[in-house]
């Protein structure tokens, strides 16, 4: 009698099987390239393919990622930028008609297909279509105009001033060298000074007064604070037109015509000595 034969089931694989159905709605189409990914996350990866099968115009912040899903908002910003290092993923900023900026996210389902495109569209570049012989040449466009030239604006007369005053501090104290940038900008506060009717040496004595002896370690902030905590008040028109009288009158130093003693007065002669023996001699 022969031998039974039994059949043997055949070997079971220790990998992955499949057991597929078609989709007949309600799928996204996600590329190898994607899903076997050797770079990204598999955060980044999940993200990528739900981002992928949203609408147009659902909202991918990081906030509304995390209250979508279980991972928090730093593991989730952190998958949105490996999807835009490898371009899955673009944040753009636009301006809408009414001023304001905001965001809009692109996602791109084929990176590499995109990079190939661009490459290819670097090295052939579009092709010059032929004239036809029958028909007459385009004519030459006219030539843009030339640009206006535009002037610079003119300086003022107390700022050109007011810059050479802050320029020449460095030959009171060579502690306040100014830059010529800081220069340009202390500029209109040491002209407001000008323009109240302040003579440079009065400006320079009031900056330059009661220095500080330790080192100064930023000029430009000193002068800055003093032209503007210390600028004069502006003298009204009446007042310039009826200066104010001193209380008493100073006379010059004379020298007597006698005695050559020094005395106070309007006018050369002798000293009130001299002017007294005078008559009696």
């Amino acid at each position: 009698m022969a031998d039974q034969q039994l059949s043997v089931p055949p070997r079971a694989s220790s990998g992955i099987r499949h057991i597929n159905h078609d989709h007949r709605r309600g799928y996204v189409k996600i590329g190898n390239h994607l899903a076997q990914h050797r770079e990204l996350s598999m955060t980044a990866i999940g993200l990528a393919t739900h981002i992928q099968s949203l609408p147009t115009g659902s909202k991918v912040t990081i906030k509304a990622l995390a209250e979508r899903f279980p991972e928090g908002e730093v593991r989730i910003a952190a998958a949105l930028r490996e999807l835009e290092t490898h371009g899955y993923l673009a944040r753009l900023k636009e301006r809408l008609p009414s001023g304001h900026v905001v965001t809009c996210t692109v996602s791109y389902n084929n990176p590499p297909a995109r990079s190939t495109e661009t490459h290819r569209e670097r090295r052939e570049p579009a092709s010059t279509p032929r004239p036809d012989p029958d028909s007459d040449p385009d004519p030459e466009p006219a030539p843009a105009p030339a640009p206006e030239e535009v002037p610079e604006a003119e300086v003022p007369e107390a700022e050109i001033q007011a810059r050479e005053l802050l320029a020449r501090l460095r030959l009171r104290d060579p502690r306040l060298v100014l830059s010529e940038r800081d220069t340009v900008r202390l500029a209109p506060a040491a002209a407001r000074w000008l323009e109240r009717g302040l003579v440079p040496a009065a400006v320079t004595a009031a900056l330059t007064r009661a220095l500080p002896s330790a080192t100064i370690h930023s000029p430009a902030a000193l002068l800055a604070h003093r032209l503007r905590e210390q600028l004069p008040p502006r003298i009204p028109d009446a007042w310039a037109a009826h200066p104010a009288v001193p209380d008493r009158v100073v006379h010059p130093l004379r020298s007597c015509e006698d005695c050559d003693r020094a005395f106070r007065s309007p006018v050369p002669g002798r000293c009130t000595s001299c002017a007294a023996a005078a008559p009696a001699a």
